[in-house]
């Protein structure tokens, strides 16, 4: 199922690098305000004019500086040039909240820069896959998806919620370069081999 989405390595890691660059800048506008996440990842944009590109969605959100912070930390804000499309898992601010103190300022390092490239690059896929694609291409309870680093991360449909690795679909909103999955939860690659 994973190899439908995956690229050779180059123009993969090519994607990935613009995709890691929109993390950075996703915002949110689900408009529906009667879910229980309302006000956690959902703000919204005020240009509801026409469809934009991630990174003007991105311009919008409050709720993704922390991600922000790490895609300029990654050197990856001038990636954003391709065209994609690709699929990207944002988390919110209130999702690297709860990572163990400390993780985010350590991330933050110039010292760990390829530690944190390789995890914004678990947050993204090359391909468009919108929840409906999710819900019915990814029904087992061992589905995977391969990320942009090139590790694979399980997916699952939970009370009618897609789960990534654990992670909560809580918006999507689609964007003229793909679409972007607010998620609760930073998704942490595995340990490479």
């Amino acid at each position: 199922m994973s190899g439908r989405y995956q690229m050779n390595k180059i123009k993969f890691q090519l994607t990935m690098i613009a995709a890691i660059t929109c993390l950075s800048l996703v915002g949110v506008n689900c408009g529906k305000n009667e879910d229980s996440n309302s006000g956690k990842g959902i703000s919204a944009v005020a240009d509801d004019k026409s469809q934009q590109d991630v990174l003007k969605i991105a311009m919008g959100s409050k709720d993704h500086t922390t991600l922000v912070a790490a895609v300029q930390a990654a050197g990856l804000v001038d990636s954003l040039a391709n065209q994609g499309p690709f699929t990207v898992f944002a988390p919110t601010n209130d999702a690297f909240a709860k990572l163990p103190a400390g993780t985010v300022d350590d991330l933050l390092k110039p010292s760990q820069k390829d530690s944190l490239k390789n995890i914004l690059e678990y947050h993204v896929v090359v391909g468009n896959l919108t929840e409906s694609i999710l819900k019915s291409e990814f029904t087992g309870k061992d589905d995977e998806l391969g990320m942009a680093n090139g590790s694979h991360t399980k997916v699952s449909i939970k009370n009618g919620k897609v789960m990534i690795n654990g992670a909560t679909i809580v918006a999507s909103i689609p964007a003229t370069n793909g679409i972007i999955h607010v998620v609760d939860t930073v998704l942490l690659p595995p340990a490479k081999k």
